[in-house]
């Protein structure tokens, strides 16, 4: 759920405008007034500076957690820090020596541990996406070679997402929950399409591999497969993608969602029955355990899925278990 901040104590909040946080990891800062530095965990790089010539609003992409486990607190921003002045550069030294030069609408990505300096001539706007190096399948290497390359407003990615980045991270800011959210994982998704164009890394994936997303909605769905109103629109909501992309995810791998869950639910209900036999569970509360709201529905599915009803299992896996006499 998005949250908007404004106090100057929160991290990060160099820029102490609106700031937008939402449980994906992800703070959308925006600021209008030529924020001094940028968000980051210690001063700025000097021997990283960015620059301008021309007023406009700016689109930079915070990376946190490169090459360390967890999220790391932003540093709160002293006083003298808000009212610092904006260097000017010679727009006559050589690109080399001065640092990068950015217009309007490029998009920078830096990494917050090491966040550059700013040296814009003219007042400007910034938009900062704060996002986990890990959402966007970033390695440390391949961050210390995106900070090097913005994307440039005139490319032809950069054309066609610069502007959709800048209006996500205003929506996200101004709408209500669950809608900013959704938005802020459609505005992390654009970014790690940036993030791989600007890496040459656009190829399919090794055949056979799980895309980690999959992975993470598998472990959700163990995490409440108890949980009778557990269904494919809940589980897409909770990974802020869509029903459709779900869906394809698990076609993918020879599944549907709902087929899944079934067959998960049977296993876990098979398992209890055989372990707990004739003893103080009945039947219709091993179901009711495990999502099964009709002990009707259940023995129906289960006979479906084990060629037997729940009570013939029960019997036959206790009569295999019990030790013979002596």
């Amino acid at each position: 759920m998005p949250t908007i901040s404004s106090s100057t104590c929160d991290t990060p909040s160099v820029f102490d405008r609106r700031t937008s946080r939402t449980p994906l990891g992800v703070d959308i800062v925006r600021d209008e007034e030529s924020p001094a530095r940028l968000p980051g965990e210690g001063t700025p790089d000097a021997a990283h500076r960015l620059l301008a010539r021309e007023g406009g609003e700016y689109l930079f992409v915070g990376l946190r957690g490169v090459g360390a486990v967890g999220r790391p607190a932003l540093r709160a921003p002293r006083p003298a820090e808000f009212t610092e002045p904006v260097r000017s550069v010679d727009p006559g030294q050589s690109a080399e020596s001065a640092g990068l030069w950015l217009a309007p609408g490029d998009v920078c990505f830096y990494d917050v541990r090491r966040a550059p300096a700013l040296a814009f001539r003219e007042p400007f706007r910034a938009t900062v996406f704060l996002v986990p190096a890990a959402l966007l399948d970033l390695a440390e290497p391949d961050v210390r070679r995106i900070v090097r390359t913005p994307v440039a407003r005139t490319s032809r990615l950069g054309a066609l997402l610069s502007p959709l980045l800048s209006d996500l991270a205003r929506a996200a800011a101004e709408a209500r929950p669950p809608v900013g959210e959704m938005l802020a994982w459609n505005a992390v998704n654009l970014l790690s399409t940036l993030a791989a164009e600007q890496l040459g890394t656009g190829a399919p994936e090794t055949p056979g591999a799980q895309p980690p997303v999959l992975a993470r909605i598998l472990e959700y769905v163990e995490l409440h497969l108890t949980e009778p109103d557990l269904c494919p629109e809940g589980i897409a909501r909770a990974h802020h993608i869509s029903v459709r992309y779900l869906h394809k995810l698990f076609k993918d791998e020879g599944a549907t969602v709902s087929r899944w869950i079934l067959r998960r639910r049977l296993e876990e209900c098979r398992r209890d029955l055989r372990r707990h036999g004739r003893g103080s569970r009945t039947i219709a509360a091993v179901a009711g355990r495990w999502g099964f709201l009709s002990a009707t529905h259940f023995s129906r599915v289960f006979r479906a899925a084990y060629g037997m009803s729940p009570r013939e299992w029960r019997d036959t896996a206790g009569r295999a278990t019990r030790p013979v006499p002596g």
